[in-house]
């Protein structure tokens, strides 16, 4: 995998968030695995040179506005040209097509315009973003799926195609029937905290102890035993308590029981407890508590990685596990344009054309 950067204009990535001796650290999880390089695709050279690139490649991700590939000269139609096969994966705030196009894009304004913001926060607060980049991760799965879809029709077909992912659309697809909702009964779903309007209890609760968990009841036998194992065995009888859109309903009695109940005993306590009664319960984690965690140990989720500019770097593991074919970490993300040279070399262009393009401030 090949990530390429402009010569002078680094990815903005590198210098989002906290760093170390001056190297940005997010970047460092970004660019794992990837090769760097460098080329200005507005020049001519750089747009033949990605086109020598894509031909022996399998698929290309773009994430440039619609229309800046073509008004380059390297808009599909040309890649195709070079690589029938090559599948597109073409990223954008709002799409390719419709009135918005061209709009710069990001994910903090999917997060306002899918709904996601609007449902989130507490009932008298503010429309509220997350503090990391949500839309921005859940559109590189959505974009990783759809690129195999593209890859295993080329295996039948012979032929690539272009993937136009809108940043606005997966985050609005994982919110949920809120379309539909609306469609059918005119619901709109308002900001309920930590609460939902499918089930109760449903909420974080502060033990005694100033640490938080969480609490979840989406299955109607643990929503009966979280109750019993807090004292409070005669709601479970209540006709509304049978379903979750009733117990939703009463959601200030039900979380005041067991907001009661954990506000008395320590974090390990409650978790004890709840285990003991085969309740789902979680404490509520920082990243300090992750990496202290036993089970995130077991399954191998933080990795320590080789890394030339910091030694050694801890970050997330591949997030699953696959029995014949497992993923690796195999380096942390390498300095800007560090395999320019290396990659352009097994393209077949010599030390000297390199020196050439280096100076035209092509690469």
């Amino acid at each position: 995998m090949v990530k390429v950067e402009h010569p002078a204009k680094p990815d903005p990535a590198r210098g989002h968030g906290p760093a170390k001796d001056g190297v940005g650290l997010w970047s460092k999880v970004l660019g794992r695995n990837k090769k760097t390089m460098t080329l200005n695709l507005s020049t001519p050279e750089g747009a033949a040179v990605l086109t020598a690139l894509v031909k022996s490649a399998d698929v290309l991700v773009e994430n440039f506005r619609p229309g800046t590939l073509e008004r380059w000269g390297i808009g599909p139609d040309v890649l195709h040209a070079a690589n029938p096969g090559l599948v597109i994966a073409r990223i954008s705030g709002f799409g390719q097509i419709g009135p918005y196009a061209k709009r710069p894009g990001f994910g903090t304004l999917a997060e306002a315009m899918s709904g996601f913001a609007a449902a989130t926060g507490e009932p008298d607060g503010p429309p509220t973003l997350p503090p990391f980049g949500l839309a921005d991760s859940v559109t590189a799965l959505a974009t990783a799926y759809a690129v195999m879809l593209a890859l295993r029709t080329r295996e039948q077909t012979g032929t690539g195609q272009v993937v136009d992912l809108a940043i606005i659309e997966p985050i609005m697809a994982m919110l949920g029937p809120q379309i539909t909702w609306y469609d059918q009964i005119g619901y709109v779903q308002p900001r309920l905290g930590n609460r939902t309007s499918n089930n109760a209890p449903r909420n974080t609760y502060q033990c005694a102890d100033g640490r938080w968990v969480a609490v979840s009841t989406s299955a109607q036998s643990i929503a009966e035993r979280v109750m019993r194992l807090v004292g409070r065995a005669d709601l479970v009888g209540e006709p509304w308590f049978a379903t979750g859109t009733g117990r939703a309903a009463h959601a200030e009695e039900l979380d005041g029981a067991v907001a009661a109940w954990v506000a008395e005993r320590g974090r390990d306590e409650v978790v004890a407890a709840f285990e003991a009664a085969q309740a789902a319960v979680a404490p509520v984690y920082d990243v300090r508590d992750i990496l202290a965690d036993p089970q995130y140990e077991a399954l191998g989720t933080a990795i320590t990685v080789p890394d030339e500019e910091l030694g050694e770097v801890r970050m997330q593991n591949v997030p699953f596990r696959m029995s014949e074919t497992p993923g690796e970490i195999r380096h942390a993300g390498r300095r800007h344009g560090q395999d320019t040279d290396q990659v352009l070399g097994e393209l077949g262009y010599s030390p000297a054309e390199l020196d050439g393009l280096r100076e035209r401030g092509v690469i």
